[in-house]
């Protein structure tokens, strides 16, 4: 493969079909190697193909369905496409159920088939880029992604075993010690990788059609609508701040921990799922250790297995090694270089408590890269002094124009990301004038 230039591995025993196709594609811009036997074919793809296969169905020898379970052998997602006769369409939309990419009769549309590698390039691309984002999580993870501290390589290794088990998980840990980080640590670096992480808030029960939202609606009443629990299938659910979830809502959770099924909005049998169930809370009680697991109430039930964070205070040796890592970080995304530390800055750094931690930390960083912590430090001699309400304005102004504009607009990713209500998200946004239309892309 040349360049950017997708290629397909093109599998067809008729010689003059195969030629045509093969010179079609290159005109749109592919590369192509073409095969009359599949074995051959097979032995041009590995892991790392990033390209596409489209094969006819019936071939001499190992056949196109052959085929592609040996593919599947080398990798799942391997995106194939199947050309075949109207007498092998069953076999082909059985393919597409074992998750071929799509299928086309013969004599096929080249138009349609060029739309369909594209398409399926695009997700092989997509599925090769998340593998090395993964890679390099890996590599964070044995570097030192919590920092050198005995404490902090203690609590990774711990994270490290337990997501290779599929075993239900709590996380427990004070406001910003990075309880929702180690869930999709966990999640990335387990055997459940490459499906869904779906996170499940407690501010979902505070909505009137929270059991929607949920558990789904089954279309004997209306609509049908996947709620988040079944979306998570094959995946991990991760509910966060168990402590918070609404007592009436308690016992439905129960009931999915235990029996790992649920009932949708109007059906009338349970739905069973597949899911492994991190829940996340920053007040395990200890009061209900010595009870039955039956008797106790989320975080019971999700205490086999327990990973306790520490907060930022009880390894204040991994506090510079851990702003530098954030400051890197902001470097990165804000695409800007921090100047040097002040003796106030570095004074706060090492002496403040945190008690925000790590997301107290992290937001410091940003500030830095952002210039922003040397707005306090003291004035210059005949400078204008600045209130401090207008230091407050003029920081939380940069920080929501910043937090905008990384996330596109998107008004719920930036509640997310700055962890405020809703409300109190939309009043500062009108206090000063910031319209999300004007951060989309």
């Amino acid at each position: 493969m040349s360049g950017d230039r997708v290629l397909v591995v093109l599998v067809e025993d008729d010689e003059s079909l195969r030629a045509g196709t093969v010179q079609a594609l290159q005109l749109e811009g592919f590369d192509v190697a073409p095969f009359s036997a599949a074995g051959a074919a097979l032995r041009e793809i590995g892991p790392e193909f990033g390209g596409v296969v489209v094969s006819d169905v019936r071939l001499p020898g190992l056949d196109g369905i052959e085929f592609f379970a040996r593919l599947r052998e080398i990798d799942r997602d391997i995106p194939i496409i199947f050309t075949t006769a109207h007498g092998d369409v069953s076999m082909a939309v059985n393919a597409m159920k074992d998750g071929a990419a799509d299928f086309f009769t013969k004599p096929y549309s080249i138009d349609r088939l060029v739309r369909s590698v594209s398409r399926a390039a695009d997700k092989r691309m997509l599925v090769l880029e998340n593998r090395r984002l993964r890679s390099e999580l890996e590599g964070r993870t044995k570097a030192g992604w919590m920092g050198s501290s005995s404490l902090a390589s203690r609590t990774e290794r711990i994270v490290h075993e337990v997501a290779q088990t599929d075993a239900d998980l709590l996380i427990c840990g004070a406001q910003g010690t990075g309880k929702s980080h180690i869930a999709r640590l966990v999640h990335d670096l387990s055997p459940r990788r490459n499906r869904p992480f779906v996170i499940l808030d407690p501010g979902v029960f505070a909505n009137e059609e929270a059991n929607v939202l949920v558990y789904g609606r089954d279309p004997s009443i209306a609509l049908s609508r996947s709620g988040m629990v079944e979306r998570a299938n094959g995946g991990t659910l991760v509910i966060e701040a168990l402590e918070s979830i609404p007592l009436d809502d308690q016992p439905r959770l129960i009931s999915l921990f235990d029996h790992r099924s649920f009932m949708a909005l109007g059906a009338d049998r349970p739905r069973n799922v597949d899911i492994r169930i991190i829940g996340t809370t920053t007040s395990p009680n200890p009061s209900e250790e010595m009870a039955p697991v039956h008797d106790r109430g989320l975080e019971g039930r999700l205490s086999g297995i327990t990973v306790i964070l520490p907060k930022l205070i009880e390894r204040r040796d991994d506090i510079p090694e851990m702003f530098r890592m954030f400051v890197a970080e902001f470097e990165r995304s804000l695409e800007r270089s921090a100047g040097d530390l002040s003796e106030i800055e570095w004074q706060h750094l090492v002496n403040h408590d945190w008690p925000g931690n790590l997301r107290e930390l992290r937001m410091f960083a940003q500030n830095f890269v952002l210039g922003l912590t040397r707005l306090a430090q003291p004035a210059t001699p005949g400078a204008k002094a600045v209130s401090l309400q207008e230091l407050v304005g003029n920081f939380e102004r940069t920080l929501l124009e910043d937090a905008m504009r990384r996330a596109g607009g998107s008004v719920a990713e930036v509640q997310r990301s700055l962890d405020i209500p809703r409300k109190t998200l939309y009043d500062k946004l009108a206090k000063y004038g910031l319209q999300a239309r004007n951060f989309r892309p």
